[in-house]
């Protein structure tokens, strides 16, 4: 494949060319060659770059965490045990929150079965709402 465009770069990556021109600007990736018209013109190492970046990105890797997967991944001299740990980690954070938002819903739903959802103006949501500090587990 030649140089492709920006435009072209965000079709065959599924990174929009806004995400592009982002992760250019925080150095995720090289700032591309640029054609006299000034054009940004994206060799097959930046595209399969952007698309690593998308695939890391859809498993919800943050920023930091794919600087450092992208530059083990250049290094064809490294370890394993550096990405897994970086996996490992982030699969850590993923199940927190999943445990998160599980007891966030077991809360809702606690609420919500206590709440009449008729005409009458008391409301154990609100309730709890109104009350100050984090939101309380209900039961």
């Amino acid at each position: 494949m030649s140089l492709v465009t920006i435009t072209q770069a965000a079709q065959v990556s599924g990174v929009s060319a806004k995400m592009i021109r982002y992760y250019e600007s925080i150095g995720l990736i090289a700032a591309p060659a640029r054609g006299e018209n000034r054009y940004r013109h994206y060799d097959e190492t930046a595209l399969h770059e952007l698309a690593f970046i998308r695939r890391a990105r859809d498993l919800g890797f943050g920023f930091e965490d794919i600087r450092q997967l992208l530059g083990l991944w250049r290094d064809r001299q490294r370890s394993s045990a550096e990405v897994k740990a970086i996996a490992l980690r982030h699969v850590a954070a993923l199940e927190q929150k999943a445990a998160a938002l599980t007891a966030m819903s077991q809360t809702l739903k606690h609420l919500a079965e206590r709440c009449h959802g008729d005409e009458r103006p008391d409301c154990p949501i609100l309730e709890a709402l109104d009350q100050p500090g984090p939101p309380a587990h209900a039961w």
